[in-house]
């Protein structure tokens, strides 16, 4: 993607039956450290005795030395890796989040977002609840303290009975994993084996990396308790229409992972294919933003008969940089980013595809950036549809106002891009590349129709907004 504007959500992972449960918990997050890199943590135990660890900052800077994973002891272990879609960017703030209650301690990390945290944090605090985070997650371990329910297992059940939106949690109990994902299915979560452990992933890319096998799906609504007698599933909630995020095939999940039933590579593909189809144009080259949009790139290419070719180099070793651009240094922040390839762009006529497009600062830089390099025609082709509304249910995107295309035609942003043509795919485009159709799907982002209600907190009120005229 063009611009650093819709972040990684979070990746989970949880292990049960491995010798060396932390050391292998690491290298699951080290492959899913694309979803999150503000904070990482692993949470481990031996059946008796708990032992965390967690940090700011990538897998490797929080796990920097040996001692640390030696020190994390058990057979079972938690982990995850955290970019903050609410609550603050801090230290106290990293999961797994854990807590000490009547049972002993729980371990918890979440993927998602709730939409009804404002009203439960509310209530909880003037029924006396403390809490030690500003993140949304601390609310499901408070209701699973608070429960009356008599085993963990059943008290996990009855929190998670009690919160809205989206959710797709591991829980370290000390002898046992839990996994569990909201009866829509929003955030991807996976089960696979390793010889005699059970393996609990945001994506199969973290399995690969340990040698484990792909099982299934955590189903939407299923709650799993792994342990020493093995996998026991149940489905506790009244079942409700899936709604899948879309964004996760587009843009968030590595492309080497398989989620919702079918791998990302091949369906990347077909969005760069369906968006040829839909929009061609003349032209002697089609190059990608790397790195997501690499793969819908392909698909461009071959539909369209356009030679691929490598336009663009992106630089993977950047940081932050405090220095300002002076005024002879335009768009220093894309530049950092990206290189243009002079002698593959020159005279072309420049076919570009991209993921999305959100506010059109990045994207405008960029194309002024191939235009300097050479690039004769520029013609901006983008594998999903306008994003016109924010997400609610765990995407860090920005305000609706702050989205392009929530104001402005495809022609504006056109001009204001300042390309040859622009195109979009289409929304019935976007849904077909899927086996189910897009039946399954949240498209949210892009219709503005949400599947559930969504609270929203302005100031001291909370309105309820009434969606899709389901309710």
């Amino acid at each position: 993607m063009l611009e650093n504007l819709i972040h990684e959500e979070c990746g989970v992972f949880g292990i049960f039956g491995a010798r060396k449960a932390a050391e292998l918990t690491y290298l699951g997050l080290y492959a899913l450290q694309h979803r999150g890199q503000e904070g990482a943590g692993i949470v481990s135990s031996n059946g008796e005795k708990v032992h965390q660890h967690r940090g700011l900052g990538e897998v490797n800077e929080v796990f920097s030395d040996k001692e640390t994973l030696s020190g994390l002891k058990g057979h079972l272990a938690v982990g995850h890796n955290r970019y903050s879609t609410t609550g603050a960017s801090s230290s106290i703030n990293v999961q797994p989040l854990l807590i000490t209650y009547k049972k002993g301690q729980l371990a918890l990390a979440h993927n998602g977002n709730l939409t009804n945290s404002y009203t439960l944090r509310t209530s909880m605090e003037r029924n006396g609840s403390i809490f030690q985070t500003s993140s949304d997650s601390e609310l499901i371990l408070h209701l699973v303290a608070r429960s009356k329910k008599e085993t963990v297992e059943e008290m996990i059940e009855d929190a998670l009975s009690k919160v809205k939106g989206a959710y797709s949690v591991v829980f370290n109990t000390g002898d046992s994993i839990v996994a569990a994902r909201d009866p829509h299915g929003w955030r991807p979560l996976a089960l696979g084996r390793l010889r005699n452990a059970w393996v609990v992933a945001s994506e199969t890319c973290a399995f690969d990396i340990i040698g484990a096998k792909y099982e299934r799906d955590i189903e939407p609504g299923e709650i799993a308790v792994i342990n020493k007698q093995g996998v026991k599933s149940y489905f506790p909630f009244k079942p409700v229409k899936r709604s899948f995020c879309i964004f996760e095939f587009i843009y968030f999940a590595r492309p080497d992972s398989i989620i919702f039933g079918d791998n990302v590579d091949k369906i990347r593909r077909r969005l760069g294919m369906q968006l040829a189809k839909e929009k061609p144009v003349d032209a002697d080259i089609v190059i990608s933003v790397p790195d997501s949009s690499n793969t819908a790139t392909l698909g461009y290419s071959e539909e369209s008969g356009i030679k691929y070719e490598m336009g663009l180099i992106r630089n993977h070793y950047i940081g932050r940089t405090f220095i300002e651009p002076e005024q002879t240094i335009r768009d220093l922040d894309a530049r950092i980013k990206f290189n243009p390839v002079r002698g593959v762009l020159k005279n072309q006529r420049v076919v570009v595809v991209d993921d999305s497009i959100v506010r059109g600062t990045t994207s405008k830089k960029l194309i002024h950036m191939l235009k300097i390099a050479g690039a004769k025609e520029v013609h901006f082709r983008v594998s999903s549809p306008p994003i016109t509304s924010p997400c609610f249910y765990g995407i860090d995107m920005p305000t609706k106002e702050e989205l392009i295309a929530s104001s402005k035609s495809v022609e504006e942003i056109r001009k204001y891009l300042d390309v040859d043509t622009l195109g979009y795919l289409s929304l019935p485009g976007m849904l077909s590349m899927h086996s189910l159709n897009g039946r399954n799907f949240c498209a949210a982002c892009f219709s503005g129709k949400y599947p559930s209600k969504i609270e929203m907190n302005s100031g001291k009120h909370v309105l309820e907004r009434k969606c899709c005229g389901e309710f």
